[in-house]
């Protein structure tokens, strides 16, 4: 790999291996490479350390870090699955695996549940979402009756797929570049 790989392991305490990193989800390698170009982009644009934080998140998704935010704050904490503060390439690549429009149905809905779940008890509220979601009229939904309230309200995934992913070297031809690497098949 190259010059892609030798220098940024120091400069990215989270950098993964992209072969690896592709086999773990529905990007290819080319895609990762370029995911980690707009990775670069978005973890250097307040603090040049690598990582992303909660303004980084906030500036890229809403071009605004000024004002506090509840949903970018909900999906960082979603990226942020080590609970550290910050989201390294590994976690940036694997959560943005679940809205490429390959990922797994399976996975869209576990992860549309934890945004909706937004104090992380296990269940979705009454005062969280849909009274219609929640079958057994106990006052929450648990991840069953969200399953079942989702593959009924197949809308609510659309959230969940983001369309330019599947090709992301088409999406942003500014980050393609050679790889030495070839691409497997799948």
């Amino acid at each position: 790999m190259g010059c892609f790989h030798s220098k940024t392991r120091k400069q990215f305490p989270g950098h993964e291996d992209p072969v690896l990193l592709a086999s773990q989800t529905a990007f290819s390698v080319s895609e990762v490479e370029a995911l980690f170009e707009l990775f670069k982009s978005i973890s250097s644009s307040v603090i040049d350390d690598g990582l992303i934080n909660k303004e980084e998140l906030q500036l890229a998704l809403f071009k605004n870090r000024k004002k506090e935010n509840l949903f970018a704050n909900r999906i960082f904490d979603l990226f942020d699955v080590k609970q550290k503060g910050v989201i390294d390439f590994g976690d940036f690549v694997r959560l943005l695996n679940v809205f490429h429009p390959n990922a797994p149905q399976e996975d869209k809905i576990n992860l549309s549940f934890k945004l909706y779940d937004m104090d992380g008890t296990g269940y979705i509220e009454r005062q969280e979402t849909f009274v219609e979601a929640d079958i057994d009229q106990d006052g929450k939904i648990d991840k069953s009756e969200w399953h079942n309230f989702v593959t009924r309200n197949p809308s609510l995934l659309k959230i969940m797929t983001l369309p330019y992913l599947r090709d992301i070297t088409t999406t942003f031809p500014s980050f393609v570049f050679n790889s030495e690497v070839d691409e497997v098949a799948t």
